[in-house]
């Protein structure tokens, strides 16, 4: 897997390397927005942004790339780690996060997490009565009109799509999208799947109570 690290602190970056080296990672190193932007060409697996860059804010570059069309899965670096903080690098796009300072076993897990992630992307569309979802393209459909869909919601919907119309536990579903299964990430689960609900309707996810969730019927 290609791993692109996004930090301007030479020794974190070097230390960071080294760990997905170990995991057979191919890694290529970015000390600013600049030097990110540059290496996204490469078509990276999966992206290591720190927010606070010299010459900018990796928030405002996780928002760049998303506005592209740009879908890599972004893991956010963080000094700080309040939930207001949290829910703008969601609303920016971001797929996960870690505050520093961190354990590099854990990094290294949501690494392959959001790896995993990226290989089980698929090119189905569903059609759930007047929502279309298109995995494909990346693009949400109600009622014809498009409906903006942040990539974490993504995720959540392709791991339900993937199992079709069986049941999926929530344990499961967070230790898919976050790594592991802690009270912070299933905090975020519900949020976002009312987040999913208010933008596509009530009956695309639906919950089983005690047994977990899966996608609505046509």
């Amino acid at each position: 897997m290609h791993v692109l690290v996004v930090d301007d602190h030479q020794e974190l970056r070097a230390l960071v390397t080294q760990a997905l080296e170990r995991d057979g990672h191919l890694v290529r190193q970015a000390a600013d927005v600049e030097q990110a932007r540059q290496a996204v060409i490469e078509e990276p697996d999966v992206i290591v942004l720190d927010v606070g860059l010299p010459d900018g804010s990796g928030l405002s570059l996780c928002r760049e790339l998303r506005r592209d069309g740009i879908h890599i899965p972004i893991l956010i670096l963080t000094a700080h780690n309040r939930v207001n903080e949290r829910v703008e690098g969601l609303d920016a796009g971001a797929d996960d996060f870690l505050g520093k300072p961190f354990a590099i076993a854990e990094l290294r897990a949501r690494v392959r997490a959001l790896g995993r992630r990226r290989e089980k992307t698929s090119t189905v569309r569903v059609d759930l009565g007047d929502v279309v979802l298109d995995f494909g393209k990346r693009e949400a459909l109600r009622s014809g009109q498009a409906v903006p869909v942040t990539p974490r919601e993504w995720a959540i919907l392709e791991t339900l799509a993937s199992r079709g119309e069986r049941v999926v536990s929530r344990d499961t579903l967070l230790e898919s999208i976050w790594g592991e299964a802690t009270t912070g990430a299933a905090s975020s689960l519900e949020v976002l799947i009312g987040r999913i609900r208010r933008k596509l309707g009530d009956d695309v996810v639906i919950t089983l109570r005690g047994e977990g969730y899966r996608l609505g019927s046509n």
